[in-house]
């Protein structure tokens, strides 16, 4: 069978965010494994819900020979440092190199990663492959669902997958898909392909697939896939002020001619839906106000999106731990806030102690959130994610703690990780479904494994640099406004 090449590099750049993408951000774990070189991918990314593992998987399953090459990732943030960019290229471009004759060439990407000097690092990225390995030899790339394609990304790759649902729960799958498509690559056939963007950009909180307009969205480009070979939409990603950040349509096809009237439903359809992606931002204490009054048997669920660390926030803003505090609240558990300094004064402290802290962000609106904070219990932060996004991912966060002022539990933690698996409750003791309020700092990702045990789910519009409502920033390279 043929010898099949993998890797993957993974980064969603938020322009608006301060921070920077360092090289020691793609080494550190924390939901995902850190940097992974040659055969360490094999064991590290088994059973896990990435494309690279269905990629592997899909690919072994059918006789191949998988050459793992390097793969590494870093949580959401601002632009990706040149040295950092040029770090990691050095060290893929060894492994390619060093590999031999390859047949094909799997690529996970996420496609709206940007650096200090590029638009698009995805684009900048797959056209030093291309001149590596040559126009002959087929490359078929995963991008994730809040990708920005460029066109000139369709031109380098033979074929583009992206996700189909947002929280990504069909990552390995997709991978997998990837494979499933290879065998008319690796016969030297190539497929026709239209690829057009939309005039408009999505806010992230109603870009889910388990809501409509998306959900019906997602549906027709499915049913579409059954008669074209493969049909993508991908929401992109807003955050990125980038000159493609748009949501786009792709479709490959046998002929130009279907490839051309598959992307042409699939753009009408979204443009159809343009109004429709909105929906209502709560403040914070009205948001505790409401859910104060509806308390029942399950949890009422306050998304805290603009700190959401799965799209560029820092998870540390405080206002939703004020808002809790000031209204007396009980039964209230907010995940995760990264705070490594409260998180090792806890360990050094033990349980049982109680601090006299601040916790969260000074910057926060009303600053850091005064305690004292009783320390309730410790963690080490390694534990495994048992939701359907987190599938299998080994944690790595941190020493963690959980704290306790009035009725009001935090957990912290000291690396940012999206609040999306119950897992990273459990791992300090708490059940969510027992919690009168839940916050989540989380825009979507947490409704995989969330939203079965809610009553009510509100999103949040506090401090925190995923800004939820475009319309409060300014864009420089961007032209395209808010749908809505």
């Amino acid at each position: 069978m043929a010898r099949i090449g993998v890797a993957g590099l993974q980064h969603e750049t938020n322009t608006f965010a301060a921070s920077r993408a360092r090289f020691r951000n793609f080494v550190e774990a924390d939901a995902w494994p850190g940097l992974l070189c040659g055969e360490e991918m094999l064991p590290a990314l088994r059973g896990v819900n990435l494309p690279a593992s269905g990629m592997i998987a899909a690919a072994q399953a059918v006789g191949h020979q998988v050459v793992p090459l390097s793969w590494a990732s870093a949580n959401p943030c601002g632009p990706v440092t040149d040295d950092a960019f040029e770090a990691l290229w050095w060290i893929f471009e060894r492994q390619l190199r060093a590999a031999g004759p390859l047949d094909a060439l799997l690529l996970e990407l996420h496609g709206a990663m940007v650096t200090e000097s590029q638009f698009s690092g995805d684009e900048g990225w797959l056209a030093r492959v291309r001149e590596v390995v040559g126009p002959e030899l087929p490359i078929v790339v995963v991008l994730d669902f809040h990708a920005n394609i460029t066109p000139r990304m369709t031109e380098l790759a033979d074929l583009i997958l992206v996700y189909r649902t947002y929280p990504h729960v069909d990552m390995a799958e997709c991978g997998e898909r990837a494979v499933s498509l290879l065998p008319a690559l690796l016969a030297g056939r190539r497929y026709a392909h239209a690829f057009r963007q939309l005039p408009y950009l999505i806010p992230m909180p109603w870009q889910s697939t388990l809501a409509e307009p998306m959900a019906s969205l997602m549906r027709e480009a499915e049913a579409l896939s059954d008669r074209v070979s493969y049909a993508s939409l991908a929401a992109g990603f807003p955050l990125a002020d980038v000159p493609d950040s748009a949501p786009s349509v792709l479709v490959y096809a046998e002929t130009q001619a279907a490839a051309d009237a598959g992307a042409a439903q699939l753009y009408d359809a979204l443009q159809r839906a343009r109004g429709q992606f909105a929906g209502r931002l709560w403040q914070a204490n009205e948001a505790v106000a409401y859910a104060m009054k509806q308390v029942g048997t399950q949890p009422i669920i306050l998304a805290d999106t603009q700190d959401n660390p799965g799209g560029g926030g820092d998870s540390d803003t405080a206002d939703l731990i004020h808002a809790l505090l000031a209204a007396d609240a009980q039964g209230a558990c907010l995940g995760l806030l990264c705070d490594p300094q409260a998180a090792a004064a806890a360990h050094a402290a033990g349980v049982g102690a109680v601090l006299n802290i601040a916790i969260g962000a000074a910057a926060s609106a009303g600053g850091a959130a005064p305690g004292p904070w009783q320390v309730e219990q410790l963690g080490n932060g390694q534990f495994t994610g048992t939701g359907p996004f987190y599938a299998g991912c080994h944690m790595d966060l941190g020493p963690m703690a959980r704290l306790r002022c009035n009725g009001v539990t935090v957990l912290v933690s000291s690396r940012k990780q999206q609040a999306a698996d119950q897992a990273m409750f459990r791992h300090l003791g708490v059940e969510p479904a027992r919690q009168a309020i839940l916050v989540l700092k989380s825009s979507v990702h947490f409704r995989a494994d969330f939203a079965e045990l809610a009553q009510e789910i509100l999103v949040v519009a506090a401090s925190g640099s995923n800004v939820a409502d475009l319309h409060q920033l300014q864009y420089r390279h961007c032209q395209r406004p808010a749908a809505g």
